[in-house]
């Protein structure tokens, strides 16, 4: 059909679940600044994250099961756990400088929606581990 464009997605998976990116600013074709969206899942007690970036703001939306979202502020120590389910969704949205995780509390498989206001890139990632759950 014409102007259709149809790109299968590279789901990466392991032992925790898997991730696709789902729309990358590379596919837009306006000029607008754009991030990436990305679905993650985790299955049953795993955990997701245990990071923090320095220029990226993301936001979480739980679409599918039960999780427990952990926050930590670098610079204060301040701390917060939220429970996050599709029962009642929530978007929160995650400055630089917060690291984050969030860990399957459920009986189900956990499904997170995230946008990222820059897209990844390997040679620049803005992504730095630090462990929190």
């Amino acid at each position: 059909m014409k102007g259709v464009e149809v790109k299968r997605l590279d789901i990466k998976r392991d032992e925790r679940g898997w991730l696709v990116e789902v729309l990358r600013s590379e596919a837009l074709k306006r000029g607008d600044r754009f991030g990436q969206f990305l679905i993650t899942t985790a299955y049953p007690g795993y955990i997701k994250g245990n990071h923090y970036h320095t220029r990226k703001f993301e936001w979480y939306c739980v679409i599918r099961g039960e999780g427990k979202l952990v926050l930590e502020d670098n610079a204060s120590g301040e701390r917060e756990e939220m429970a996050l389910s599709e029962e009642g969704i929530t978007l929160v949205m995650i400055p630089p400088g917060i690291t984050h995780a969030i860990e399957n509390t459920g009986k189900d498989i956990l499904s997170v929606l995230i946008y990222i206001d820059e897209p990844f890139n390997e040679s620049d990632p803005d992504t730095f581990f630090k462990k929190i759950t």
